[in-house]
């Protein structure tokens, strides 16, 4: 070998040595269980503690109007699992669905329909497409997509799965000795602690374990849906205490915290029927508070790692607050209603989107953005094409982030079904500032300015005929084109002797 090119070569050898090729940035998908759009101190809440998320929105970019793709959570875990609307997968209730409970009742105008029960094996899930590209993938928390193991997320992309299965809740049975959040769990996924351990804990417990035993070479995708803050309401005894102790300094007057007799109350069919106008419910502000103190912990372990620069964390809520039946432990104002509604209470979720780098740090962005979005963001964040995967409804929120543009999209939710918590079945659009809501049960198209109505307290379809016309062209044409099932079947049953004011 000549004296040059053998210098050459080893200037090559050298450089290679000092910048090794760089890992892609690692993942951390955190999902909250019925958390509400002001549930954070950084979206509005002035009674609850969340410090860490608080602190995460700003190093990050925090979305204004961000969306759950249902008022309900299977659905919207679908949808963020698959970058698909709840149509195209099937599931558009929470599996298995109301239909199997309480029926078509006499205050139900259409006969209810049911739902997929599981998200099938061939959809394209986001961990199976990291796996296929050299990650690992790990899941710890609410799976709640099918109602047998091979439905599950060791079956949907996930190396690991922890306390993931059929549930959609933790388990309370006085038979097998299960006790909800507290250990013992009755989770085939997840084997019981001692006996009073919090669930959250050992989640948090379970995910540093994973990212202690990874290596700098490889990137690693973590889902972390805590349970959180769904159902059974329990907490920590000593930040019960504390609560307690800030609720009575706070002053709140019980009158003035539960509306004792909403208007849809005589029309809900299941549940316990009073709105909370105020938040001030000391076991769920300890729920709250418990979730943001277990996202911190796996936020420190990456920063004591070093991988926090160089990992893309997403934060939100698979539907809105659960704030009117079934319990109504929080409050969602200034948005109208909660979980099982499709009204702003019932959709729009926090939305929390932390770029590799700290990227456009302490931004605030008022694009609307759906849990469609965020497997196509994923895979564009850390360099994967999302060219090969089919009927993706979702957009790369990069796209707008980087360009300060506005998105002028439609984004659609399609929701058959009556709810738990009082609500009609029905479909919505929004488009720009307006939101048009096709109500199935009253036969009615609302229609509302968001910008300047956010609590959709006036229905201007009736001035705005043209735009109200032309948004429900839309949203037909879309239920059309995705084969969205309908409800058809009158009800022989239905009691209309009073009007439908639900």
């Amino acid at each position: 070998m000549s004296k040059i090119p053998f210098l050459v070569f080893t200037a090559v050898l050298v450089l290679a040595a000092c910048n090794p090729q760089k890992k892609k940035p690692n993942v951390l998908l955190i999902i909250a269980d019925d958390l509400g759009y002001t549930d954070l101190g950084v979206y509005g809440s002035s009674f609850y503690e969340t410090p860490v998320l608080d602190a995460l929105s700003a190093d990050g970019i925090r979305f204004t109007d961000g969306y759950a793709t249902c008022p309900v959570c299977s659905p919207s875990r679908s949808s963020i699992q698959t970058g698909k609307y709840p149509v195209k997968t099937g599931v558009t209730d929470w599996i298995p669905g109301r239909s199997q409970f309480a029926g078509t009742t006499e205050k139900d105008r259409w006969i209810n329909l049911s739902t997929k029960n599981n998200m099938d094996k061939e959809e394209n899930t986001v961990a199976e497409v990291l796996k296929n590209n050299g990650y690992n993938t790990f899941f710890a928390g609410k799976w709640h997509l099918g109602e047998t193991a091979e439905y599950w997320p060791e079956n949907q992309g996930y190396d690991i799965n922890i306390a993931g299965h059929s549930k959609g809740s933790p388990t309370r049975n006085n038979e097998t000795g299960a006790n909800g959040y507290f250990s013992p769990y009755g989770n085939p996924r997840l084997a019981d602690g001692p006996e009073g351990e919090y669930l959250p804990d050992r989640l948090a417990a379970e995910t540093i374990s994973f990212i202690e035993s990874q290596t700098s070479d490889k990137p690693f995708m973590i889902c972390l849906p805590f349970y959180l803050v769904h159902n059974p309401q329990q907490a920590k005894e000593e930040q019960i205490a504390y609560f307690t102790e800030k609720r009575n300094a706070s002053g709140i007057n019980i009158a003035e915290e539960i509306n004792q007799n909403p208007s849809w109350a005589d029309w809900a069919t299941k549940g316990n029927y009073q709105e909370r106008m105020i938040q001030g419910a000391p076991i769920y502000a300890s729920m709250v508070k418990s979730l943001d103190e277990n996202i911190g912990k796996a936020i420190e372990k990456l920063k004591e790692k070093g991988w926090y620069d160089n990992t893309l964390i997403i934060f939100t809520s698979d539907n809105g607050g659960l704030s009117t039946a079934e319990g109504c432990p929080t409050s969602n104002l200034p948005f109208k209603a909660g979980k099982g509604w499709l009204y702003e209470g019932g959709i729009r979720v926090p939305f929390i989107l932390k770029m590799p780098g700290q990227e456009y740090k302490g931004t605030t962005n008022n694009n609307p953005v759906t849990g469609i979005d965020i497997m196509p963001t994923i895979l564009s964040t850390i360099g994967i094409s999302t060219d090969t995967l089919k009927d993706i409804d979702g957009v790369d929120i990069n796209g707008f982030i980087k360009n300060s543009t506005t998105n002028e999209r439609p984004i659609f939710w399609h929701y058959p079904h009556y709810s738990n918590q009082g609500g009609n079945p029905g479909s919505a659009i929004r488009l720009g500032k307006y939101k048009l809501i096709h109500d199935f049960e009253r036969g009615t198209a609302e229609l509302y300015d968001l910008e300047q109505d956010i609590g959709e307290q006036t229905d201007i379809a009736s001035t705005h005929e043209y735009i109200a016309d032309s948004l429900f062209k839309i949203l037909n044409d879309w239920r059309i084109t995705n084969n969205a099932a309908m409800m058809t079947d009158p009800n022989p049953e239905w009691d209309n002797s009073e009007p439908v004011v639900r």
